[in-house]
């Protein structure tokens, strides 16, 4: 467990390190969208959609893995309250970032590899696949924008994972 954090939290810095040498940009910026991905993790965890959608801003958009899009934070948060209450109750999720990218200081792109696990016996979202894992394995590109002295996520599109993509096990 010790050497599983020690590994992440290396990641983590040398994701941090990165995005700041080579995008200029401030440690205090990449650690606060780094953040917002690690509250989206507790929050799904706890099923709690009101944090989770803490940080969608009022007129984002959302794509899901159905491909229905949804616009703004209410829409956002009334979704994920419907799904944590239905075929995602007490299902886990777990992020793994693998590009993180400042287009400029304003506008970051980050994209997670994540999975979710532990569905009832009602399974998946119909058409989704599971892996051998018995895990939804989905690829999540967020765009994140500063505005005022907060991060908002401006856009939302989550593709999941169709069987037989090849996809890296999380670190």
């Amino acid at each position: 467990m010790k050497r599983r954090f020690l590994k992440k939290t290396i990641g983590f810095l040398a994701i941090v390190f990165w995005a700041t040498v080579t995008q200029a940009q401030s440690p205090a910026d990449s650690v606060a969208i780094m953040n917002i991905i690690n509250e989206e993790v507790v929050a799904w965890n706890n099923g709690d959609a009101q944090t989770y959608a803490k940080h969608f801003a009022t007129d984002g958009t959302f794509t899901n893995i159905l491909g229905t899009f949804f616009v703004g934070q209410n829409e956002f948060q009334a979704r994920h309250d419907q799904i944590f209450k239905g075929i995602f109750n007490k299902t886990v999720m777990k992020q793994e970032t693998v590009s993180f990218k400042f287009a400029n200081p304003d506008a970051v792109i980050v994209e997670t590899l994540t999975w979710v696990s532990g569905f009832s016996n009602q399974g998946p979202p119909r058409g989704a696949y599971l892996d051998e894992k018995g895990r939804l394995r989905t690829r999540l590109l967020q765009v994140m924008t500063r505005q005022g002295n907060a991060w908002k996520i401006v856009a939302y599109h989550n593709v999941d994972v169709k069987q037989g993509i090849p996809v890296p096990e999380p670190r």
